[in-house]
């Protein structure tokens, strides 16, 4: 028997309720858009039981899934600026912690005047 990956059957709590609150917008855009379950799914390249799977917010579904659904509705945009560097608060304060705060002249002198 093959271990499951206690990610997917026990997120932890918070990535569960993104997950449902990801699939339920996913439905809503579908629903909106007025294509059906098997429509999206032969449009994104898969079979009806991924979309299904995507709009209830099943951790076991692959990312791919729901970015193509994302990109599928025309929704795509936001996910290309997640965990953007540039705006991650805390790693740049970190960062900018650990960063030289003097520099030191290295050994010898320079002859190169």
């Amino acid at each position: 028997m093959v271990a499951r990956n206690k990610l997917q059957t026990a997120p932890p709590f918070p990535v569960e309720q993104a997950l449902k609150r990801l699939g339920d917008n996913l439905r809503t855009a579908r629903v909106r858009r007025n294509i059906t379950i098997e429509d999206a799914a032969a449009r994104i390249g898969t079979g009806p039981r991924a979309v299904m799977d995507a709009e209830k917010g099943k951790p076991s579904t692959g990312i791919v899934v729901y970015s193509a659904l994302l990109w599928l509705y025309d929704l795509l945009q936001p996910i290309e600026t997640l965990a953007d560097p540039l705006t991650d608060k805390e790693g740049l304060s970190l960062e900018a912690a650990k960063a030289r705060v003097r520099v030191r002249k290295s050994g010898g002198l320079d002859n190169d005047f």
